[in-house]
């Protein structure tokens, strides 16, 4: 199961809302980990990529957009600007999550090249994400579900994606995709709000 959705479209985000929430229910997700994961807890989220390319920077800044916005939710979260959570940490990211957090399901977030045609578009996915894979990259994948926007087109060198993606373009992805996820997480997982302590 997979969903596309083009930034420029004005109901961008309810779509992609709608999108995560079906995909965390899909019947692949369920038949791959159901006897694993206990679907009544929030999943882990984690948004892989770097602050030192613009175009690589679209996890961080939804992981940064998403602390805010799910503030007095008890989500386990990881990868923001202030601590971003790179490719190549996904080998050591893997057992971490299944030791940390067993039985939950993890959304990844990532960018991603593409055709040319295809910049602008957020993808979901009931698949696991492989971070590098448009670099050539084998680095193992991460994740029960993913969401990717695609930054740049795929080239040789990939170097669209490090030095002429327009910031622009990866803020607007990120506040759909942390928009999404918002609304997603406060919407089913509303009851695992902390409590308030009052001094």
């Amino acid at each position: 199961m997979d969903f596309s959705f083009n930034i420029y479209n004005k109901h961008a985000e309810d779509g992609l809302t709608m999108a995560i929430d079906k995909l965390l229910t899909s019947p692949a997700l369920i038949k791959r980990r159901g006897a694993e994961v206990d679907f009544s807890m929030p999943p882990i989220v984690v948004c892989i990529g770097s602050d030192l390319a613009i175009g690589d920077s679209l996890g961080p800044i939804v992981g940064s957009m998403l602390a805010y916005k799910t503030q007095g939710l008890s989500v386990f979260l990881y990868g923001t600007l202030s601590s971003p959570v790179t490719a190549k940490d996904i080998r050591y990211l893997r057992q971490f999550l299944k030791e940390t957090h067993p039985g939950r399901a993890v959304i990844a977030v990532d960018a991603a090249v593409g055709e040319n045609g295809d910049i602008g578009l957020i993808k979901g996915y009931d698949t696991p994400l492989a971070p590098g894979s448009g670099a050539g990259k084998k680095l193992g994948a991460v994740g029960d579900i993913s969401v990717m926007g695609i930054v740049a087109e795929k080239s040789v060198g990939n170097y669209g994606l490090l030095n002429t993606t327009r910031l622009n373009l990866v803020y607007t992805m990120a506040e759909i995709i942390s928009s999404s996820l918002s609304a997603v997480l406060w919407e089913k997982y509303a009851f695992t709000r902390k409590e308030k302590t009052i001094v």
